[in-house]
């Protein structure tokens, strides 16, 4: 587990936050989303990186059991491929490692951010011993981000500790994002715009119903970085603009903001509301 630079990533007491992979790796670039949706997942550039040879060292791979031995080795040879890590999955339990004055004192703690948790490639195995982890400890807040938010569902309703999340990088239909979130019970539901690639004008009405329906709690908005392509001003403000007329609390990150950007939007933003895991 390992401190972390995410910007929305907090502890209760504000303070920077930690991310936690007993999972790595995805699927979600081989079918039209992340890499093969056209932008990069940084996930998917560390694991082909600086992080090749050390998931390559790990064996254990989602589907291992099943796998024809030729689908086996080809597998393995790809770092990004699922992967479950046995010995970080007590990292929230056995806090002192980390350097936290207690092992009970609370943290804020991002879930699988060099993966996807709620991929239908995952063993529910391996799902079922994170929850068990997540429920075991009260006092911390997950964070959970998907790009498959029609398998929240399996989930809810959610520990009161979880804050969740879904993806969205453009405009969306009807049964799409939104409408999966609508049928999730958590304490705390979130969209993270990152990255913002597309946009539709003059849907402001239309997105305000949509995330009441959904009953979101938070909206997060991003650039695209490594390359950094930045969205438009007036697509940020539409959103800003319905965000304020549902009530709903926006975070934008600083990736936001090219030179002379900032100061096209509203900088006094609504505090974030917490949820009733936080001690």
């Amino acid at each position: 587990m390992n401190k972390t630079k995410i910007e929305w990533v907090k502890n209760p007491d504000g303070t920077s936050g930690y991310t936690w992979n007993p999972i790595t790796g995805c699927l979600n670039h081989t079918n039209g989303l992340c890499n093969g949706g056209g932008f990069p997942c940084y996930a998917y550039k560390l694991a082909n990186g600086r992080l090749r040879q050390r998931y390559l060292a790990n064996e254990n791979v989602a589907g291992n059991e099943t796998m024809t031995y030729p689908r086996h080795i080809e597998c393995m040879a790809d770092p990004f491929y699922p992967r479950f890590w046995e010995e970080r999955l007590f990292d929230p339990i056995n806090w002192s490692r980390y350097g936290g004055s207690t092992i009970g004192h609370p943290k804020g703690i991002f879930v699988c951010d060099m993966g996807e948790l709620f991929g239908d490639w995952i063993p529910q195995e391996w799902q079922d011993r994170i929850f068990t982890i997540i429920k075991s400890c009260v006092q911390h807040r997950f964070y959970l981000l998907t790009k498959q938010p029609q398998n929240l569902i399996k989930w809810s309703p959610f520990p009161s500790n979880c804050w969740v999340g879904v993806t969205v990088t453009e405009p969306f239909p009807k049964n799409t994002p939104l409408a999966y979130l609508a049928k999730v019970e958590a304490s705390i539901k979130f969209i993270s715009f990152e990255p913002l690639l597309k946009w539709t004008q003059g849907i402001t009405n239309q997105l305000v119903m949509s995330l009441e329906k959904a009953g979101v709690d938070w909206v997060i908005i991003g650039a695209q970085t490594k390359p950094t392509v930045y969205p438009k001003n007036t697509w940020v403000w539409e959103i800003e603009q319905a965000c304020e007329k549902a009530g709903i609390p926006v975070f934008e990150k600083n990736n936001l903001y090219p030179a002379g950007f900032r100061h096209l939007l509203r900088q006094e933003l609504p505090r974030l509301k917490e949820g009733n895991n936080d001690h």
